[in-house]
C-alpha cells in the first residue's frame, strides 16, 4: 500500500511528469517488455518519489500507453533531467525500431491538492 504521508507535505509541492504513447498493436510486446525489464536508474535520483507504467485504451491502430513519475518538486524533476544518471538511463533511446506511431507526447503537472483516501489516513 502506498504511503502519502511517506513523501512528507503532499499539498502543493509535488511534480508530476508524465509521457503518453501510441504503440504498434503488434510491437505492443516488446514494447511493454522494454519499459518492465529495463533498469529503473532514477530512484536513486534526489526528489524522485514513484514511477508508473500504465497500458490504457485499446484502438484500432494503437495501444495507449503511459509513463508517470512524481518528484518532491519541479526543480528536483529538472536536476534529475541535466543529471548524467538521466542520459545514462536514456541512452540509445530513439534508436531502435519504432514501437509507436508517433512521437511520445510529454505533459506535466504541479500538484495543486491531494486528498488521502480513509484506508491512508488509518
Amino acid at each position: 500500500m502506498l504511503d502519502l504521508k511517506a513523501f512528507g507535505s503532499v499539498e502543493g509541492t509535488m511534480f508530476i511528469a508524465m509521457n503518453h504513447f501510441k504503440v504498434r498493436p503488434e510491437k505492443e510486446a516488446e514494447f511493454k517488455n522494454r519499459w518492465l525489464e529495463r533498469e529503473v536508474l532514477l530512484n536513486t535520483a534526489a526528489g524522485f518519489l514513484m514511477i508508473q507504467f500504465m497500458r490504457g485504451n485499446v484502438f484500432p491502430d494503437y495501444v495507449a500507453y503511459a509513463s508517470q513519475t512524481v518528484w518532491t518538486s519541479r526543480e528536483a524533476y529538472e536536476a534529475w533531467r541535466k543529471s548524467e544518471l538521466f542520459h545514462a538511463a536514456h541512452k540509445g533511446v530513439g534508436q531502435r525500431e519504432a514501437l509507436t506511431l508517433e512521437k511520445r507526447v510529454f505533459s506535466s503537472y504541479e500538484v495543486l491538492r491531494t486528498i488521502i483516501g480513509q484506508e491512508q489516513a488509518a
